[in-house]
């Protein structure tokens, strides 16, 4: 059987993890020490969302989308099955997977452990998250495993749409909460700022500069002018998060373990099932990598604004969202280096769907 090697990673990527560690330790000493830091970065926040993580995403993301030929997403839809799996895992999958995950551990494992009414916020906090699924940092994870950006914009502009009409109705159904209204000035601001700007920024600048040098330098030269630049973005972006959350991390230790055990679960569950999915149904790798990274990951920014407007900031609900948060980056390298490392297995048969 033939072998596609991969290419070799360099000194900073192959040791990712370490850089992740030390930014995570750096962002949780920034907030025990130096919480004028912190402090001062939270001043510029609208419709709980982070400015300054915003712009560092869009950072992040701006490469991704530059590699985009804007003619070929129309594609995208000629090929549904990678939608397929998204919009199933996401939506008839995800929710309810966690919803049992987290009633199972908050109420049956760590039952001793957790007072009845605390667990039931916990509970609530879950099924945001898992009725939430992520945006703006698909385009990362997606970068950092050579996903198809065409596919990827189309995946994350679906989703976004069926959250208009299906979070609701999912959160209500699983929590038996009436009254949940979308935080419109969230998620308006989330799409604005994760997809449309970096999106026309992108489409302007590649149509300039390939009109100017020709697309052979474009891809050869101006692209690479952004090595490093996504990850150096998520690096900083976990420093910035990270010292948000210092003092509670530092005075929740044991809460945040206890959370963390379904929410690290259900992140590896739903992978397995929206890439083996897309493995049996012979996706290419560039898009059953995003499609599963996708579910695995969660839109924190709208779960964190529902369970403070539902539950008020200081409550379990809300604390496990932010723990998501902290959780998620961690967790989708993790799966971003199993699907990389998995790559091969998609590219020894037919990639033919």
């Amino acid at each position: 059987m033939k072998k596609h090697p991969q290419p070799a990673m360099s000194f900073f990527d192959r040791y990712l993890t370490l850089w992740v560690t030390l930014c995570i330790i750096a962002g949780i000493a920034i907030g025990k020490w130096l919480p004028m830091v912190p402090d001062t970065l939270s001043q510029f926040e609208y419709a709980n969302v982070s400015i300054p993580i915003a712009i560092l995403i869009w950072i992040m993301i701006f490469p991704m989308m530059l590699k985009i030929d804007f003619g070929s997403i129309v594609n995208a839809f000629k090929n549904p099955k990678g939608l397929t799996v998204t919009l199933v895992v996401n939506w008839l999958i995800k929710p309810f997977t966690m919803f049992g995950l987290a009633w199972l551990f908050f109420f049956v494992v760590f039952k001793s452990l957790l007072p009845g009414e605390l667990a039931s916020e916990y509970l609530a906090g879950a099924v945001l998250l898992g009725a939430a699924p992520c945006t703006a940092m698909v385009f990362v994870w997606s970068h950092l495993t050579k996903g198809n950006p065409a596919y990827t914009l189309v995946q994350v502009a679906v989703n976004d749409l069926v959250i208009l009409v299906a979070f609701i109705p999912i959160v209500s159904l699983l929590l038996g909460v009436s009254g949940i209204a979308i935080p419109w000035d969230t998620l308006l601001l989330s799409v604005v700022l994760f997809v449309v700007i970096p999106l026309v920024s992108a489409m302007i600048t590649r149509r300039l500069v390939i009109k100017r040098k020709g697309l052979a330098w474009f891809e050869s030269t101006f692209l690479k002018a952004f090595t490093g630049t996504t990850i150096g973005g998520l690096l900083l972006t976990l420093i910035i998060i990270f010292s948000f959350q210092g003092e509670v991390i530092l005075h929740n230790p044991f809460s945040i373990l206890l959370i963390a055990v379904p929410l690290t679960l259900q992140t590896f569950l739903i992978f397995g099932i929206g890439y083996g999915w897309a493995y049996r149904w012979k996706l290419p790798h560039d898009v059953a990598a995003p499609a599963a990274l996708i579910g695995a990951s969660n839109f924190f920014e709208l779960a964190v604004a529902v369970a403070i407007v539902l539950f008020g900031f200081d409550s379990g609900a809300t604390l496990v969202t932010v723990v998501g948060v902290l959780v998620e980056v961690p967790l989708m390298l993790t799966l971003v280096r199993l699907a990389n490392t998995t790559r091969p297995a998609f590219l020894n048969r037919s990639s033919r769907s």
